[in-house]
This record gives C-alpha cells, sequence and structure tokens, in this order.
C-alpha cells in the first residue's frame, strides 16, 4: 500500500467523487492519479516516504465541470506533514462545488 493514500466523497451529492485528478508533491512531484469509482486511490506512490511536508493537488475544476457545475475552487491543494515515515497517511477530501474540507483519516 502506498504510503498516502486518499478519498474524495462529494458531499453535495453524498457519493464518492470518481475521476478526480490527483497529484502528490514534496520538493518535486512524487505521483499522480486519479480517483476510482469509489473516489479513492490507493495506489498513490511508493509504499514509503522520507519524513517531510507534502502537497496533495486535486483538480476539482475538471470534476464540475464534467458535470455542468460552476464551482468557487477549481483547485484544492491540502499541504501536510509526514512526520513518521513508518505510518500510513490517509488524507480524505470531502468536496462540494462552494467548500470543502479535511482531516487525517486512519
Amino acid at each position: 500500500m502506498s504510503a498516502v493514500t486518499t478519498h474524495v466523497l462529494d458531499a453535495a451529492l453524498g457519493r464518492p467523487a470518481a475521476g478526480i485528478a490527483v497529484r502528490l508533491e514534496g520538493a518535486d512531484l512524487v505521483a499522480d492519479g486519479v480517483t476510482d469509482d469509489d473516489g479513492r486511490i490507493g495506489d498513490l506512490g511508493p509504499e514509503a516516504l522520507p519524513a517531510g511536508d507534502y502537497r496533495l493537488t486535486f483538480d476539482t475544476g475538471a470534476y464540475f465541470a464534467a458535470q455542468g457545475t460552476d464551482t468557487f475552487y477549481p483547485r484544492v491543494q491540502i499541504t501536510f506533514r509526514l512526520a513518521d515515515p513508518a505510518q500510513h497517511h490517509h488524507v480524505p477530501l470531502l468536496l462540494s462545488p462552494f467548500a470543502y474540507s479535511t482531516y487525517r483519516g486512519s
């Protein structure tokens, strides 16, 4: 399993957000992927990463455009600190056209 995984839920529709392009970056690009039908990316990058700051970038603009929905957030970027390289880091995103939230998942 990847050191970092993510899950996107379209809170406005109450279902997983499939087809969102996601980039994982440290100082450089680490990995990229697209959410599956369950809104998840379970194989985003290597099994281990060194401690440091990382950023997930979600292309929410393309996701909402494909639905014909306007959005205030064409891109969501979540910066987080990976302090313990031995731990798995799950970073969920709850999304709607005009709001989003995130938390440290398990």
